[in-house]
């Protein structure tokens, strides 16, 4: 199993939980150098330009600057960075990209988004598809980017994009392992997993149960064959709390969950995005305000616990296909130090 975690570009992931560190390069650089240098082998960098945890109003940090200072200072880890297609004209991009590559000494990776927030879209002035135009759009672009990190001269005449005689030079770093940067990306539509399987190189999901994953690594895997292409990787998001004992792990979980003045008709700043988000989906409302505090159906997997009943989990999703975790917890610094002790090193 390799180790990711969510970079702090909002402060922290949780969102009825005020005293969480300041959004800061400062707070920022300092975990991810500590982090590369306690076991941690990937941080994902969101990319959004309003806070979608704290509240639109709170600071965010952009991603691709912080990329490509992160490059700079660090060593050994991964540096999978979010993209929006709509954010980016595809070359331009493309070129940006590869020279964070190269400062990073090839360890960039991305993680496509194809966008769901019209808010932010619309805030910023930028195209927001519907659901499915989303994902026509995103693969349009990965063809572009994919073309041009690979290929001397590039002509294109697509849809959304265009472009003729177009160079980027210096490329990506390339190897045999790795002959351009890692292509992630996540979405359980049929869209989506078509997308993902045809054009990425590796699958990463919500978090939920292993029963509940396996089928899906086993659907992407048999859409990898059917395509003559080489095996995904598989990711999944979690939210990690260990503990000394399981009492202890529990009283956290029900300190993260709780949402103060929610019953008073007063919720946090970032309940409002979170709920207009949800408006659509068929979860049961009880799981709509319990999943509330911790994005990206964290705490479904139950990495909650003890060292030794956290890493049992674990081997259960290795199980389940499984490669990559994408963790989050709070206080990020703390709870980080403690994971790597408890749980990556004490295997």
């Amino acid at each position: 199993m390799r180790y990711g975690y969510w970079a702090p570009v909002f402060g922290g992931w949780l969102r009825n939980v005020d005293d969480e560190r300041e959004a800061s390069w400062e707070n920022l650089s300092r975990l991810v150098k500590r982090s590369e240098q306690i076991g941690w082998d990937l941080t994902l960098i969101a990319e959004l330009n309003l806070n979608d945890i704290k509240g639109i109003k709170a600071p965010a940090l952009d991603a691709w600057s912080s990329a490509a200072a992160l490059a700079a200072v660090t060593e050994s880890i991964e540096l999978m960075v979010a993209v929006r297609p709509n954010f980016h004209q595809p070359a331009l991009f493309a070129k940006q990209a590869a020279n964070i590559d190269r400062i990073s000494g090839g360890r960039l990776a991305l993680n496509v988004v194809s966008s769901w927030w019209a808010k932010e879209a619309e805030s910023y002035g930028l195209q927001f598809d519907q659901h499915d135009d989303r994902y026509g759009r995103t693969a349009e672009w990965l063809q572009v980017v994919d073309r041009l990190w690979t290929e001397d001269h590039v002509d294109f005449d697509g849809a959304l994009y265009a472009l003729k005689d177009a160079i980027v030079q210096p490329k990506p770093l390339s190897t045999p392992d790795r002959p351009r940067p890692v292509i992630y990306a996540g979405g359980e539509s049929e869209a989506a997993k078509a997308l993902i399987a045809r054009h990425c190189d590796a699958y990463v999901m919500h978090g939920d149960e292993p029963q509940h994953i396996a089928p899906k690594v086993a659907d992407m895997r048999a859409r990898r064959e059917a395509l003559g292409l080489p095996p995904m990787q598989y990711g999944m998001a979690g939210y990690a709390i260990v503990r000394d004992s399981q009492a202890e792990a529990d009283r956290e979980l029900a300190r993260i969950t709780e949402i103060p003045g929610l019953a008073e008709g007063r919720p946090p700043a970032g309940f409002a995005n979170f709920d207009q988000w949800l408006s659509g989906t068929q979860l049961e409302r009880e799981l709509k305000i319990r999943e509330y505090s911790v994005s990206n159906r964290g705490l479904r997997p139950g990495f909650v616990g003890t060292p030794e009943s956290v890493r049992e989990r674990i081997e259960e999703f290795e199980a389940a296909g499984l490669d990559l975790l994408l963790l989050q917890m709070s206080p990020q610094e703390e709870e980080m130090e403690r994971f790597s002790a408890q749980v990556i090193r004490a295997h």
